[in-house]
């Protein structure tokens, strides 16, 4: 795996980190693992990056560690740009609508401030 970015993680607001710091560290090193893997590689296998249905760019990447899995919502700004938003340990079949939702209010946030600092 090269380390030639062909994406950048963006950090937006405290959303991803409230989540990051609860982890132990072996999750910490697997999602920074997970997190290098979608900033490297021209095609992220879906394992690892998947778009959300019925959503407007929403994705997930897609973290496991052993029988945990966990899901790190995100989006993309000006087709390099990964936006970090809210995590979660997934604990059911189905992803929660409710962490859908947060991820989603999260994202019009940003694309809302970011229309702000541009007038």
């Amino acid at each position: 795996m090269s380390n030639e970015k062909v994406r950048i993680i963006f950090l937006y607001k405290n959303y991803f980190t409230d989540f990051y710091e609860k982890q132990k560290k072996k999750v910490k090193e697997k999602i920074i693992w997970t997190l290098r893997l979608v900033e490297t590689l021209k095609q992220v296998p879906e394992d690892y990056l998947k778009h959300i249905e019925g959503t407007n760019g929403l994705y997930e990447i897609r973290v496991r560690l052993g029988s945990d899995i966990f899901r790190i919502f995100c989006f993309f700004d000006k087709g390099k740009l990964v936006v970090l938003a809210n995590g979660f340990q997934k604990k059911t079949q189905k992803t929660p609508k409710s962490e859908i939702d947060k991820a989603l209010k999260i994202m019009e946030e940003y694309e809302n401030e970011k229309e702000v600092k541009i007038t």
